[in-house]
């Protein structure tokens, strides 16, 4: 459904990756399986004290390693309709996908390779809401088609995909 806003963009200007020591990747792995879980608790979790693991997480943090956020239902908060829509463009893709950012009521944005040039997800309040924002983003210029893929049922969400 919905992607943890402030998403870099590869070419942002930041250090290259980070390589984390185990308990780094199992205070992450906690985290992921509940943000609000007590540090005091991850640190019996690792091996760490309270203070240790609000350090390390602090820093995870401040290293753009990861982000604490809330993940809503959209259905509950009244979004019924969703849907990934496939973008084809000409040109620079990187100014449509600047310009698909702007758009409220898109919360991820990709460049893709294969037919289609970026992909973007949308959490609507109705179809005519979907058809609206389909509206906005055709009237970018150098969008040539989309293709809209309707989400009928959501079978399985997670972000719990680690540290590997």
């Amino acid at each position: 459904m919905t992607t943890p806003p402030k998403v870099r963009r590869e070419n942002d200007a930041r250090p290259g990756p980070v390589v984390l020591d185990e308990i780094s990747k199992q205070i992450v792995e906690q985290l992921q399986g509940d943000g609000r879980k007590p540090y005091a608790a991850i640190g019996k979790a690792v091996g760490l004290s309270e203070a240790a693991v609000r350090q390390r997480v602090q820093r995870l943090l401040d290293a753009g390693v990861m982000q604490i956020v809330a993940v809503t239902d959209p259905l509950i908060l009244g979004f019924p309709r969703q849907a990934m829509i496939g973008i084809k463009c000409e040109g620079d893709l990187e100014i449509v996908a600047d310009e698909l950012s702007a758009i409220a009521e898109i919360d991820y944005v990709v460049l893709t390779a294969g037919s289609l040039d970026i992909m973007v997800e949308v959490v609507c309040e109705s179809d005519q809401h979907l058809l609206e924002i389909l509206g906005k983003i055709r009237a970018i210029p150098s969008v040539r088609a989309t293709e809209t893929f309707v989400y009928l049922k959501l079978h399985k969400q997670t972000y719990s995909w680690g540290t590997r």
